[in-house]
């Protein structure tokens, strides 16, 4: 209950009146003081999960009748998660005490909230704000129903590298459904390549010791996606719902949140499992199994062509000699040009002297129409494209990564409706294979019946990041992608509102899913 009514009067009780009301103790009565102001003792009340706490406030004429007290936010509706319980004078004149009770086991949220007072005339005054916070408050926390990071670097020393870690603390105050994380010691360091260069920053986190966030195996390494161009705010977690219907051997699990940097709220990221060799990741044997991305940025420590197509070693380290010897980088060169050698050899479709000696197909046809029901065209590019390989095995294509840049979108291909990633990388000469384009084909409407819930699931994240998109967009303009791209905005929609351009990916999906059943 927020709104509370009680007359009596401030001063001592009366007598009990008689059944009628004399003319002269109706002159008395309306001679009263009337209410001229209220003023809140306590700036912040503190709540425990589901306890109660006391809130003082003092009315400025302390013989004036008090009819309704009701608690508001500052958008004048009445707050939810807790309310004003009960009032009553406390001992000095003028003074009372309210009951403020938490209706939630919510340990972390801020209002900022007033009282409204009415006296029995019907005089109403306001008190100035103040704060109701749950037990683990901290400053830069918000609500929008999503988990919320809280990072802290030492003495709030900016990130300002992708090489150089800054010392920090991390903490997760989680949901009803969703468990949070006590805070920790890290590391963090920005990441990314073009991403890296827009305003708002991703972030590689490293944590002291292990630990599992949100229920997934526990690891050091998390990543924090920012998502700046995607008016959508879902393109990546959309991508790996698609890719976890496949058969693809990993898929990075992800949930969005709210991070606050040093106190600061800076928007909605996506905290997602880093692409990394373990057990509960990629996983292939550490000391002679590879990792490789296909990048077209040449950025990377070790890396080169191969039939004009870059790849790199991302495991094991490049970085370490005694890891990535001279012996593995020769093996795995003269694997990657055997394989590409039977792809493009005369003989390629042979099942076993040509290309499916080498690469695992399956997995090659799954990342494929991830991509392409995505509109992905990084497959081509190609850009944050992963294959690996486990001890005495072939090439396993995956895992998926990076699909906020030109997804769902029909900009990125001159607006014509075309199979997108038909001649990327090796697919240019795997569909050359009969019965390579036939698994494919058989594949997708294999996977038909999940594909065609994914516009449900586009629903389902529209109505978890509502909210949040509401702060995130006062904070970011991904339409200032363009900037970077030639001055032409990247996906499309980032001039939209975020309900705008939900709507438009979930129907370019349909279309594009259509167009690739009947044209593939």
């Amino acid at each position: 209950m927020a709104v509370l009514a009680l007359a009596f009067a401030c001063a001592k009780t009366p007598e009990p009146a008689p059944e009628e009301e004399t003319p002269q103790q109706q002159e008395e009565e309306s001679s009263a003081p009337s209410l001229k102001s209220i003023t809140i003792i306590d700036s912040i009340v503190t709540l425990e999960p589901g306890g109660s706490a006391p809130l003082h406030f003092t009315v400025e004429d302390p013989d004036c009748q008090l009819q309704e007290v009701t608690l508001l936010g500052t958008d004048g509706n009445v707050p939810s998660r807790f309310h004003l319980e009960s009032f009553e004078k406390d001992q000095n004149p003028g003074s009372y005490v309210a009951i403020v009770q938490n209706d939630t086991k919510d340990e972390s949220y801020n209002r900022t909230v007033k009282l409204r007072v009415k006296d029995k005339d019907g005089v109403a005054v306001q008190s100035a704000n103040f704060m109701v916070v749950g037990k683990t408050y901290k400053p830069g926390m918000v609500h929008t129903g999503l988990p919320v990071v809280f990072v802290d670097t030492d003495g709030g020393k900016a990130i300002t590298s992708k090489e150089t870690y800054v010392d920090a603390k991390i903490s997760i105050v989680g949901t009803d459904a969703i468990e949070g994380l006590q805070e920790m010691n890290c590391s963090i360091r920005g990441r990314g390549n073009t991403t890296w260069e827009w305003p708002k920053k991703p972030f590689l986190v490293k944590l002291e010791e292990k630990a599992s966030i949100f229920g997934y195996p526990e690891h050091k390494r998390w990543v924090l996606l920012a998502n700046f161009m995607d008016r959508t705010m879902m393109r990546n977690m959309v991508a790996m719902k698609v890719s976890s219907m496949t058969r693809l051997a990993w898929t990075p699990r992800s949930q969005t949140v709210e991070l606050v940097l040093n106190g600061r709220h800076v928007g909605n990221y996506l905290l997602i499992e880093q692409v990394r060799v373990d057990g509960d990741r990629v996983n292939i044997d550490k000391n002679d199994g590879y990792l490789l991305e296909l990048d077209f940025h040449n950025d990377n420590t070790f890396q080169w062509k191969d039939h004009n197509i870059p790849f790199a070693v991302k495991h094991p380290d490049p970085d370490d000699p005694s890891e990535l010897t001279q012996e593995k980088k020769t093996f795995i060169k003269n694997y990657i040009a055997a394989a590409s050698d039977a792809i493009y050899g005369n003989n390629f479709k042979d099942p076993s002297n040509g290309y499916a000696r080498y690469i695992d197909v399956d997995s090659f046809i799954d990342y494929w129409i991830v991509f392409e029901v995505m509109t992905n065209h990084e497959l081509g590019n190609p850009g944050s494209v992963f294959i690996h390989k486990d001890k005495g095995g072939k090439l396993v294509a995956g895992p998926c990564w990076d699909f906020d840049w030109g997804v769902l979108t029909f900009d990125t291909t001159g607006g014509d409706r075309r199979l997108i990633n038909r001649h990327a990388i090796w697919y240019d000469r795997l569909f050359q294979d009969p019965a390579f384009l036939q698994k494919t084909r058989d594949r997708i409407r294999e996977l038909l019946p999940q594909l065609q819930t994914i516009p449900d699931y586009i629903d389902e994240c529209e109505a978890l990041l509502t909210e949040s998109a509401k702060l995130n967009f006062k904070l970011w303009n991904p339409a200032e992608d363009a900037s970077m791209n030639g001055g032409q905005i990247i996906n499309g929609d980032e001039r939209m509102s975020f309900h705008e351009a939900v709507a438009r990916i979930k129907k370019n999906y349909n279309i594009h899913l259509q167009f690739v059943l009947d044209n593939l």
